[in-house]
């Protein structure tokens, strides 16, 4: 059974904490799917990681294509992921389901903390979760450095 960790981001932009997070999926030899609500979003996405880290190349790739059952990352924003992702990682308020956290090794659920709307969808994921008795971890970045804030 697996795990949701919820970030609040407060400090850095979505993609240095994306960044951050797939670099460690992949340390761990996971595949990825990360889950956006639009094209337009998983398309500023893509461009943002083809552009970075300057140390590192994170393979991936947008949905869609011939080869989206190889790649250790795909953005998407359906339920279904060709790569057979061990994680997914939900961005933009995309949905993530009680049976994805039980079935994955690890869904991870980032979120604009100065975004009030943001703010409660993740609060009603978070209540969605624990009270179906998911494992659930709340991280905040507001110190300066990401810190464990909550635990289910």
């Amino acid at each position: 059974m697996g795990a949701a960790y919820f970030y609040q981001l407060t400090r850095k932009p979505l993609v240095d904490t994306l960044i951050m997070l797939l670099g460690k999926s992949l340390e761990n030899d996971w595949k990825v799917a990360v889950r956006g609500t639009d094209m337009a979003g998983l398309e500023a996405l893509d461009k943002a990681l083809w552009m970075g880290p300057e140390d590192g190349f994170l393979p991936h790739g947008l949905a869609g294509g011939p080869h989206d059952a190889d790649q250790p990352v795909l953005l998407t924003f359906g339920t279904e992921a060709a790569n057979a992702p061990q994680c997914v990682m939900s961005v933009h308020g995309a949905d993530v389901g009680v049976d994805e956290v039980a079935a994955l090794d690890r869904v991870c659920i980032l979120f604009d903390g100065d975004d009030e709307v943001a703010l409660d969808r993740a609060r009603g994921q978070w209540k969605t979760l624990k009270d179906a008795g998911a494992s659930a971890q709340y991280w905040s970045e507001a110190s300066g450095r990401w810190e464990k804030k909550a635990e289910t």
